[in-house]
């Protein structure tokens, strides 16, 4: 991951319901991003994350995304999916680190204590959403703390992280002591350099590079306004 820092990491992720979906199309969409110059790709299953592997030598974020009835957290949230990640030899598995409810009632510091006592090389990312648990997961000891989920839960809601140019970010990298990874709704070349400009170890763009149909919508969106 020394390989990541102060550059940009692409997220190539296509769900089920999206035209891209398909572990062969993300291998050359990831492709696609080390010809551009990504150091590192962000990945979702672990069908993805091996065709990935396969076709770039670049260091691999890997989550997998399930919900559970019990349960908002749905990025990596149990330890079945980091079993299932841990196949794949991932270089950082991601997980939800935010207040949001957990499967089986499980609270963060369970979570990330099974991880650490099964995997305990494992780097971790964590996927927070506020101030708090971005600075609760750094004392939790997860090496790398990401603002991937700013403005996607119900205790973000109406949060933007470009407020008071990224004032949420300045916040966090005057007290964390871990690598902090900008992520979420970082969708132009100013903003991804102005948060590297900040501090942040690296920063991860996925939708406004690998997501064609809402690219597409934007300039749909403004043709039709």
């Amino acid at each position: 991951m020394e390989r990541v820092k102060n550059q940009l990491i692409v997220s190539c992720q296509a769900l089920e319901e999206e035209p891209l979906h398909s572990s062969f199309i993300m291998g050359r969409m990831a492709v696609a991003a080390e010809e551009g110059g990504a150091k590192g790709i962000r990945s979702n299953s672990v069908a993805d994350v091996k065709e990935i592997k396969s076709q770039v030598d670049l260091p691999v974020i890997a989550i997998i995304k399930r919900e559970y009835d019990d349960a908002e957290a749905f990025i990596t949230p149990t330890i079945k999916e980091v079993d299932e990640l841990m196949e794949a030899k991932p270089d950082v598995i991601a997980v939800d680190a935010t207040s949001s409810t957990r499967p089986n009632g499980e609270t963060l510091d369970e979570f990330f204590a099974q991880i650490k006592a099964k995997y305990p090389e494992q780097p971790l990312m964590a996927d927070c959403s506020t101030l708090e648990e971005m600075l609760y997961a750094d004392r939790l000891g997860f090496d790398y703390i990401g603002t991937t989920l700013v403005g996607y839960t119900s205790q973000s809601k109406g949060t933007k992280i470009e407020t008071n140019d990224f004032e949420i970010i300045r916040q966090l990298l005057a007290e964390a002591e871990n690598k902090v990874i900008a992520e979420g709704n970082i969708n132009s070349p100013e903003k991804a350099r102005r948060v590297l400009d900040l501090g942040c170890y690296s920063v991860v763009v996925g939708s406004s590079i690998t997501r064609p149909q809402l690219i597409t919508k934007t300039y749909t969106d403004a043709i039709n306004a």
